[in-house]
This record gives C-alpha cells, structure tokens and sequence, in this order.
C-alpha cells in the first residue's frame, strides 16, 4: 500500500454560468447559455437547466434558442471568469503543495502519503468547503490512485458533490460506463468505437490490446490503459511563470518603426499559433525592446486567458509603444507569453460570430501542414527569421528564431 497514490481532481461546475450567477442571483433555476449572443454564435456554456433541453457546448446558438426560447443569453466575458479562476487557484496553492491546474476551471492534486496526517477524503473535502464558502462557486471532486479515474469519478459526482474510488475498485466503477467517459474518447473515436459495438467501458476491458491497437493505433493503447483504471502519469506542479517567448536581434540597429512593428506583429501572431498547438491559453503578455546602448526595456500586461490573434496582438502593439523611444536605434525586440495554463475552445467562442474560431482553425491547419508562414498576416512579411517550431514538443528551436520557453 505504500505505492499507491492518492490522486484528487476538482472541477468547478459548470463555471462560467456559475460566475454570472454570483453577479446575478436572478439567474439561479434559469436555463442560461453563454457565448455569441447573435443567431450566429456558438455556445461556450450553459447550465444543468439548459442542457435538459439537449443543449450542450459547441452547439450554434440559434440553434440552441430555438430548443430552449426561455433561455438566458449572455455574452461571456473573460476577464470575470479569469479573476475567479485566479481566486480558487491561490486557495488551492496554500494548501497544497502539489497541484496542477489543467484548465481555467479544474485541477489535479496529489495527495500521497496524507492519511498518516490528515486524512485524503477529510483533507479534499475540507478544501473544497473552502473554496465554496469563500468564492461561492460549486465545485466537485473525485478521489482515486490515479489522474484519468479521479477526472471521470468528479464527472459522475456532479454536479456540487464528491466521490471516492477505492483502491483495487477502479475497474469495476468504470466497466458500466459509456466509453465516452475515457478522456482520451473524443467524437470521431466514439463514432468509431461505436460502429465496432463499443459502447461500455467494460466492453474495452474486456478486449485484447492488440485488437485496440489495430483499431485505433497507439491511441488504443492508450484507451485500452485507462479503460483498465491503469494511469500513471504524475500531477505536474503549476508554475504561474512558464511562457513561450521569441526574440530577434538585429544583424544592424534600426530605427524604422513600421519594421520593427511589423516583426513584433509576426512574432506575437507566431506565438498564439503555438499556443493554440499546444493547447495553452496566456494571461500575461511581455514586450521587449533592447537599444544600440544595451538598454533594456520590457513591460508586460496581465490579461483574460487567451490564445486568439484579435486579442494578443493590438496588446503587443500596445505594450511597443508605450516603452519605445523614438529615435533611438533598437537592437532587439521580443514578445513573451507567461502564466500559461491547458485551454479550450471555449474562451474564444464570446465574440457575437464563429468568424475568428473558424479562421484560427483553418490558419493552422494549413501552418501545420505548410509551415508557419505559410499564412499570415501582411504586416509581418518582414519578420524572415521567424521559423517552424513546436516550444511544446520538447525540441529545441531553430537557430534563427532565438525562442525560449
């Protein structure tokens, strides 16, 4: 028993409307959605009272109106959502020394070794009394030797509940449960799946792992692994300081503004791709600019969680000239990304159309298959040196581009 571990997963409940609710009591019992307010936004959350309808994330708001015409509609606004994240996460921080915050609204703690001295179950039940009684927000949490049966033990305690498995119980909690549970089952594999007649957990439990390999490639491997409650991947301490960033040092100082400008705006366009590949939202961005004397200037901005180009880039130019000092010759500008966290679609799904999720999506799929300048915009056409690379693969940069992460 002294190898076991003690892994807790909290999920704040449907977040979002659970925010609003706080700024709005009149909004508790309601059906709400949040996202694009006009007919052709997508909804980025709705709540318990909304999903009775068969609303669920993602879906087109007219649609969804049209399900459900009492419903709510509020455009969702970021910068709340982020500081009440920021608020549960710094109650987590001073209670447990190791925790990673996966998303904006959920995280893993590793709890091993506590029962000589507190007590795992009382220890996660009486922070998450905490953060309820200090935030107001609704919170769940599963409790198990593992990262993938602790996420899926808080799906089924929701909502506002916890849940415990035991050791040596996981593949019977799992086995009566839709495969879509599995965190690694997106739409196209449970689609898949069905047409083989999966539909149980137990069902892949009970198959060979060659079967689920042949099938699915290594990605069957890996469900077959978490089917069988097998997952041994650690909680990955959270750092608030880890970013991406890239810097450029000119071969001959410069003082002409609109290149300058015009590399600053391809690095930052550059960098919230990256972000976006490894699904990673910012909340703190940096600008840099080192002149011919080796004076160094740099001035950052916090901000709500985000990986989208319409939002990054007129901050960066913001930052750029707040600290430039004209007519002085610059010899390195760079951009930097901070206090990164794992992120979804969801946060880019407030603005009134699906326009710019719609874009970014196709914008990398051709970077991802062409390269990175492959698309772009036409202010950046200066910025040459600006290479492929992944900061998130764990390969080191091209020797032009001059990025650390």
């Amino acid at each position: 028993m002294a190898d076991l571990r003690s892994i807790v997963h909290m999920d704040l409940d449907t977040f979002f409307v659970s925010c609003e609710r706080l700024l709005d009591n009149r909004l508790v019992g309601r059906p709400i959605l949040i996202g694009g307010t006009s007919d052709r936004g997508v909804v980025a959350s709705c709540s318990y009272e909304a999903r009775q309808f068969g609303i669920h994330s993602a879906m087109p708001m007219k649609m969804a109106k049209e399900r459900c015409p009492e419903a709510i509609v509020i455009k969702g606004n970021s910068a709340t959502y982020s500081n009440y994240s920021k608020m549960v996460t710094d109650i987590i921080r001073e209670a447990v020394p190791v925790y990673e915050k996966s998303s904006i609204d959920e995280f893993y703690m590793d709890l091993s070794g506590m029962d000589r001295f507190f007590g795992t179950w009382k220890f996660a039940s009486e922070l998450r009394t905490k953060i309820i009684n200090e935030t107001g927000l609704p919170i769940s949490f599963g409790l198990s030797q593992n990262k993938t049966v602790s996420k899926i033990a808080t799906g089924e305690a929701k909502p506002n509940n916890q849940l415990a498995i035991d050791y040596g119980t996981e593949k019977l909690f799992l086995a009566p449960l839709s495969v879509q549970k599995i965190p690694m089952v997106g739409l196209k594999t449970y689609q898949t799946l069905c047409q083989l007649g999966i539909r149980k957990i137990q069902t892949v439990q009970e198959m060979p792992i060659d079967m689920m390999e042949s099938v699915l490639g290594k990605n069957g491997i890996g469900i077959w692994k978490k089917a069988q409650g097998i997952d041994n991947s650690p909680v990955e301490q959270y750092n608030e300081r880890k970013s991406i960033s890239t810097e450029r040092t000119f071969d001959y100082d410069t003082i002409d503004v609109i290149k300058l400008k015009g590399i600053m705006a391809a690095m930052a366009e550059n960098l919230a791709f990256q972000l976006r590949r490894g699904h990673k939202l910012t909340s703190c961005v940096t600008v840099k600019i080192r002149y011919a004397d080796f004076q160094t200037h740099t001035l950052q901005r916090h901000i709500p969680y985000t990986s989208a180009d319409h939002h990054l880039l007129p901050i960066v130019d913001e930052l750029f000239n707040r600290i430039y000092e004209r007519r002085m010759l610059v010899r390195l500008i760079g951009v930097r990304y901070s206090s990164l966290v794992s992120g979804h679609h969801q946060l880019q799904l407030f603005d009134d159309e699906q326009r710019y999720t719609d874009l970014y999506q196709v914008m990398d799929k051709i970077r991802l298959r062409f390269g990175d300048r492959a698309v772009m915009r036409a202010i950046g056409m200066e910025a040459r040196t600006i290479g492929r690379w992944n900061p998130f693969s764990g390969e080191p940069p091209p020797l032009l581009a001059n990025r650390r992460i």
